[in-house]
């Protein structure tokens, strides 16, 4: 599977920072927006138009074929109601492989994630880094306090709308039901985005991307891909019931209060637990993703919560498509209204709530 895009902040405040050399040697985290704040201008300052980097006849053929995607696929998206506008109509070549490492961390006796708190966005579940020696840094930092940590690379991510986001070469080489899934993703967030919702956003734009591809692909008569646009979101369901169960194992032992010895050996048999039903049931309820032999590895809830940001309540957002005509378009314009001004969780609560006939968005819901 591809790298999931991670929504990053970019700082402009950090490059205002940039002047204040006492404040840059004492605080690590003006350091850190300083270097976030660099990057982000770096990679703005290097793009270019995506049609004229497909002019030079010297352009690997592949790489051709996948521009030439993205731009479809962003032209698909605009016509689908979503806010493409200039997004993913440049290139920046990064000149790397990983763009950056995105840091998630929690109590090992508690699913609770540590927060990072940011302008605009809000409260996020992660922080991304582009400097891979201040990512292991702060990694070995919250492990010393003896929290579960997690670092894993992203490809991707987005300004929300608040700069012409170019395609990075990072985002490049996966299949073309990935890369077209990743230009819905991304365009699904300057199109709705709740403040400190983060798996609320995260499972939407999940949704709207492969669905989305999955409709792009139809519509170029292409059934093989949109088949498997489709089955990749089945995918996604699937293991977002998986982790949910795995999720209420663990809620359950932590509960209980238990000591050292009884959490340690609560995590080895829900690790156990995860891996059978791997190899098991789930790997078998998959069409896309081949699970073979799971090594053991002990339970890390940094590592779960990362995997659930984006699989939060899945089945809502595909009872919310299917309920809007399985149409993107009527299921993305009716739900802005649903959870505008919402915040947080009571993102979900209103999505909930109008599924189940009590919320704003109830009556449109049922009427394609």
């Amino acid at each position: 599977m591809r790298w999931r895009p991670v929504r990053v902040i970019v700082a402009i405040v950090a490059v205002l920072m940039i002047g204040f050399s006492t404040a840059y040697v004492s605080s690590g985290e003006v350091r850190y927006l300083t270097r976030a704040g660099l990057e982000e201008t770096q990679i703005l300052t290097e793009r270019k138009p995506i049609a004229k980097v497909l002019r030079n006849p010297d352009l690997d053929p592949a790489v051709r074929g996948q521009l030439e995607l993205v731009l479809q696929a962003r032209d698909a998206a605009a016509g689908l109601g979503l806010k493409a506008e200039d997004t993913y109509t440049q290139f920046t070549d990064v000149g790397r492989d990983t763009l950056l490492l995105v840091l998630s961390a929690s109590p090992p006796d508690c699913l609770c994630p540590v927060t990072w708190k940011y302008p605009i966005v809000g409260r996020v579940p992660y922080k991304g880094f582009f400097d891979p020696k201040m990512a292991r840094a702060a990694a070995e930092e919250l492990d010393a306090r003896g929290l579960d940590t997690y670092l894993r690379p992203s490809g991707a991510f987005s300004t929300l709308g608040w700069f012409n986001d170019p395609l990075l070469s990072t985002a490049l080489g996966g299949d073309s039901v990935e890369i077209a899934a990743l230009v819905f993703h991304e365009v699904a967030h300057n199109t709705l985005y709740v403040k400190s919702a983060t798996p609320f956003n995260e499972t939407f734009a999940q949704m709207v991307g492969y669905r989305s591809a999955e409709a792009f692909f139809r519509e170029r008569g292409d059934s093989a891909l949109a088949a498997r646009a489709a089955d990749r979101w089945h995918d996604e369901q699937v293991l977002a019931a998986f982790y949910d169960s795995l999720a209420a194992r663990l809620d359950t032992l932590y509960a209980s209060k238990p000591d050292s010895a009884a959490l340690a050996a609560g995590r080895a048999e829900a690790g156990r637990w995860s891996g059978e039903q791997l190899e098991g049931p789930v790997g078998a309820a998959l069409r896309t993703i081949q699970v073979g032999r799971v090594a053991d590895r002990p339970v890390n809830n940094a590592r779960l919560i990362a995997a659930r940001i984006y699989r939060t309540h899945s089945a809502w957002f595909e009872e919310w498509y299917q309920r809007n005509g399985a149409d993107i378009r009527l299921s993305v314009e009716r739900l802005q209204p649903v959870v505008a001004g919402a915040e947080g969780d009571t993102a979900f609560v209103r999505l909930r709530a109008a599924l189940d006939g009590g919320g704003a968005g109830a009556a449109s819901a049922g009427s394609p």
